[in-house]
């Protein structure tokens, strides 16, 4: 428990990043594999990262986000997109279910056309909704899990969407939601945790 809440606690928005510090695939990886265990609506898994090591791309995005020197300074950069058409997936992602016998030929379909249905009932907007809302359950965890391995990163929506998804050629049918920078912080230049209202101001129960 206590370490956890350190995480949380230790866990900052970085604004500016220590340059000569590359991360390697295999530590992304590492993040990567405890946030494949991030909650989806129905198990969908909408969420894809696109991650840029590459100096030429992130400079490119740069440009893109107005020119913050943090892009550049970064380990890398990661495009969270979230998939609007992740419900088209039900039948490969259900399929696992059948084949260990934990539901039967009848149930399996079941599940595959009512999740179809669910989703295909509520209208485009919904389906954008879907993608930015699980997206960002799984862009949380990752900044957790990140911080966990020893990295610091930062949420980001301050760039050109249109840009960016042509540079990452993202396609139609997923939704950018944010962008993440990650590296290791420069400690010096943080400024103090901005003001966090109490709990009193933003629950309310109903008993």
């Amino acid at each position: 428990m206590a370490e956890f809440l350190d995480i949380v606690k230790e866990r900052r928005s970085a604004s500016n990043f220590l340059e000569g510090n590359p991360i390697t695939k295999e530590e992304l990886n590492t993040i990567f594999e405890a946030v494949k265990l991030a909650p989806s609506a129905f198990n969908l898994q909408h969420t894809r990262y696109i991650t840029v090591l590459d100096a030429n791309m992130k400079e490119k995005i740069r440009a893109a986000a107005q020119g913050q020197y943090k892009v550049a300074s970064a380990s890398a950069v990661i495009l969270v997109v979230g998939n609007k058409h992740a419900y088209k997936q039900a039948g490969d992602i259900y399929e696992g279910l059948q084949m260990l016998c934990i539901v039967n030929k009848q149930e399996y379909d079941h599940l595959v056309s009512d999740t179809t249905a669910f989703y295909e009932d509520r209208g485009t907007e919904f389906l954008k909704e879907e993608a930015i809302r699980n997206a960002s359950l799984s862009a949380m965890l990752f900044m957790l899990a990140a911080k966990n391995q020893g990295w610091d990163t930062c949420p980001m929506i301050g760039f050109n969407q249109q840009e960016v998804r042509q540079l990452l050629q993202v396609p139609a049918e997923e939704e950018v939601v944010l962008m993440i920078t990650i590296g290791k912080e420069k400690v010096e230049s943080r400024q103090p945790r901005g003001y966090r209202k109490p709990v009193r101001e933003f629950v309310t129960y109903v008993e």
